[in-house]
């Protein structure tokens, strides 16, 4: 049976880690991104390697595209094309809009937007070419509803809940899906800013009265790769809880 190639972004910690750590159990060869945490990401490939030989690890800043590049070909060179792109990551900020300045707008919009038009752009001439691909892009619950104190992280994540879904339907007649995970609150470092009365406060208007673990949200993504959602593309798949119906 023919391994997939999971690239998946920013998967030294977090949803990325864990997502690596559930798809590298199944039939695929995997692909772990980091920018700047090696010692995280080492952890990870360590754990993976235990149990799937078919890994790589790769550093690469997703703001160039010359590095971007690099990847790719690395990649290539070891396992052939990227089957299956997880876009995940992303970095955040929390602040008042009229505080947050030009240089930090473009940069949150460079990591969390541009860097998946980037890796996108890389990776569907193969795809294409073969005529499958599956692309997931990891979004936010403010990219669908808006936070408060975190315009410029909702305005990249609803940007790419608007990208997904035109490139769906812009590449589905080439046998590529594209689909998005938006998730609520999860258990990560991303929320390492934030107080326990911050937290306290949006799980009191949660459903299910907590947040997410990083595998609730894999395991989705482990799903949307798999054969069983060959004829899902162009959603958006919310999970959070019940935060919001």
């Amino acid at each position: 049976m023919k391994r997939d190639t999971v690239l998946i972004t920013g998967s030294s910690r977090g949803i990325g880690a864990c997502c690596a750590k559930l798809i590298a159990k199944e039939n695929y060869n995997v692909i772990i991104h980091y920018e700047k945490n090696e010692i995280k990401a080492k952890e990870v490939f360590d754990e993976i390697y235990s149990y799937n030989k078919n890994i790589l690890m790769i550093k690469a800043d997703l703001r160039s595209s010359k590095q971007i590049d690099e990847m790719f070909m690395k990649i290539e060179k070891k396992f052939g094309n990227v089957d299956i792109l997880i876009n995940n990551a992303a970095i955040s900020d929390i602040s008042f809009f009229q505080d947050i300045k030009e240089e930090k707008w473009k940069d949150i919009f460079d990591v969390n937007v541009h860097s998946q038009y980037r890796c996108i752009k890389r990776a569907i001439p193969k795809m294409i070419e073969k005529k499958y691909g599956k692309i997931i892009g990891i979004s936010s619950i403010w990219g669908v509803t808006g936070g408060a104190l975190e315009v410029s992280y909702s305005a990249t994540k609803g940007a790419i809940i608007a990208m997904n879904k035109a490139l769906a339907k812009e590449l589905g007649y080439s046998g590529i899906t594209v689909n998005t995970v938006a998730p609520g609150g999860v258990q990560t470092d991303m929320l390492k800013n934030l107080s326990k009365d911050d937290i306290k406060t949006y799980c009191d208007e949660v459903l299910l009265g907590r947040l997410a673990k990083p595998k609730e949200i894999a395991s989705v993504i482990k799903f949307l790769i798999s054969e069983d959602a060959n004829y899902i593309t162009g959603e958006v798949i919310n999970v959070n809880g019940g935060a919001y119906i």
